[in-house]
């Protein structure tokens, strides 16, 4: 278990410096993978529960987990009991196999140190169901666009270094970011938004048979 919580200071104010610039790329994922009514849907890391709320209005039976209490805190004043919230300390997922239909992460995989990413994103299709998929929102490497995409970038490098995480990202983009680590799990990428003008992107990712 991890003896601090780095979103301790924050949670309370979370949403409103990050949500405004992340909403309409959570719009896109959900656009991108149609929620089923019934269906078991798991957000890995799901801070706050922004990202849930699409999926319990549209009649899933939604789990988040979190390393953060503080940020499950936030999550459940949000949420209640229409989702169940769980605090794992992130060196694996307390499911069985096969249990979700869909498997989600936003802007977590990069936070992951280098060495832990592939049994993180391996965990990740472990509890998916074989017909399932799993969806990944994270920087993308690759070239911007327009004058957004510089901008983004901008912006990303300064709170990946005031948040710590500096050195995380920059062993993610070495490496090749999401397709990197799915690539190392042997994991298939059926489709890629792009997003951000180009600094960040929507993967969306075949379970394994």
């Amino acid at each position: 278990m991890r003896d601090t919580d780095p979103y301790q200071q924050i949670a309370r104010f979370y949403d409103r410096l990050i949500e405004p610039i992340q909403a309409g790329v959570r719009r896109t994922s959900v656009e991108l993978v149609s929620p089923r009514p019934g269906w078991q849907v798991l957000d890995v890391g799901c801070g706050t529960g922004t990202g849930m709320a699409p999926y319990v209005e549209a009649g899933c039976a939604v789990t988040g987990v979190d390393v953060s209490a503080a940020m499950l805190e936030q999550a459940a004043s949000r949420m209640g009991d229409r989702a169940e919230l769980i605090h794992t300390d992130g060196d694996g997922l307390p499911f069985g196999d096969d249990r979700f239909d869909l498997v989600t992460t936003s802007m977590v995989l990069h936070e992951v140190p280098a060495d832990k990413r592939v049994p993180f994103v391996a965990e990740m299709a472990r509890v998916t169901k074989p017909a399932g998929r799993l969806l990944f929102i994270d920087f993308r490497i690759g070239p911007l666009r327009g004058w957004r995409g510089p901008a983004a970038r901008a912006i990303s490098i300064v709170m990946e270094r005031l948040s710590g995480h500096y050195s995380h990202y920059r062993t993610f983009r070495m490496s090749d970011g999401v397709p990197g680590v799915t690539g190392g799990v042997g994991l298939d990428i059926e489709r890629e938004k792009i997003v951000a003008g180009g600094n960040v992107a929507i993967f969306v990712v075949a379970s394994p048979a």
